[in-house]
């Protein structure tokens, strides 16, 4: 059996960050299923080739719309090659997981909606609604509706383009929390580009204990409490201690995401 490669491309632009850690340590819990590679694409403009099966393209800080003319062309000719390899028949299929920045990138790059800054940045855990194709997406099986999320950005994809979805075959999979009081459009939370391309604009790979013990620094308490508040605050730490909230969001999609890439890669693997 041909052996499973998996890239990950790191976003952070050499910022410390809690998503590698809990990336890599979903990734090492599929064993010898597979072989990984992590690439610096913001911070050394590395990108992987087209001689890997399964893509995780992380989050990271700053303005999806920039670039520096090197890492950003480099990364949306792998976005496009890795797409229009998936449009040939006869080999097997690339999968691909895009993470908040690259989310946005992405949804940039195919058109589908508006990439505009928020009123405020989103800051926390918060409640996520499953649209009608995301309550039958694989990734979401067994999340209820609503389901919580880690989210902390502050860009959106907003305003939907109905033709350039239905051109694509692109379907919503999730939305923003209902919130009755605020005349904003709700944000789009995830996507199913296609049957190999899917993302969520909020951290899937978020683990609660990894979230705790970041959070729990004293320092980093004042600072969020002076920035978001108090009251945000212990609502967070309260859903990083409760398992049917975080807890099942990490344990599901990205977990979901792998194991469905490994299974085909391996049917179509056979059949070659």
């Amino acid at each position: 059996m041909d052996v499973i490669r998996l890239a990950i491309l790191d976003m952070y632009a050499d910022t410390p960050n809690q998503g590698m850690r809990a990336i890599k340590e979903i990734v090492r819990s599929f064993g010898p299923a597979l072989e990984w590679e992590v690439f610096n694409v913001r911070g050394r403009a590395e990108v992987p080739g087209p001689d890997f099966d399964i893509y995780i393209s992380t989050g990271g800080p700053g303005n999806p719309h920039d670039g520096d003319g090197d890492w950003d062309v480099k990364y949306y000719q792998w976005l496009q090659d890795t797409w229009q390899w998936n449009q040939q028949a006869g080999q097997p299929k690339k999968h691909v997981f895009f993470i908040c920045h690259s989310f946005q990138m992405a949804v940039k790059h195919f058109g589908l909606a508006k990439v505009t800054r928020r009123k405020s940045m989103s800051f926390g855990t918060f409640p996520c609604h499953l649209t009608p194709a995301g309550a039958l997406d694989p990734v979401f099986e067994g999340l209820p509706d609503p389901f919580y999320i880690a989210d902390f950005r502050n860009w959106q994809c907003v305003g939907p383009d109905a033709e350039r979805f239905g051109a694509m075959g692109a379907e919503i999979l999730a939305l923003e929390k209902i919130r009755p009081h605020v005349e904003l459009e709700r944000a789009i939370m995830a996507i199913r580009f296609s049957n190999e391309f899917v993302g969520t604009q909020f951290h899937p790979e978020a683990d609660p204990e990894g979230m705790l013990d970041h959070f729990l620094d004293p320092g980093r308490r004042e600072q969020i409490a002076d920035e978001h508040g108090e009251k945000k605050y212990l609502q967070m730490i309260e859903h990083l201690n409760d398992s049917d909230k975080i807890g099942l969001t990490h344990d599901v999609v990205l977990p979901l995401f792998l194991g469905r890439a490994i299974r085909l890669l391996k049917e179509e693997m056979a059949l070659a």
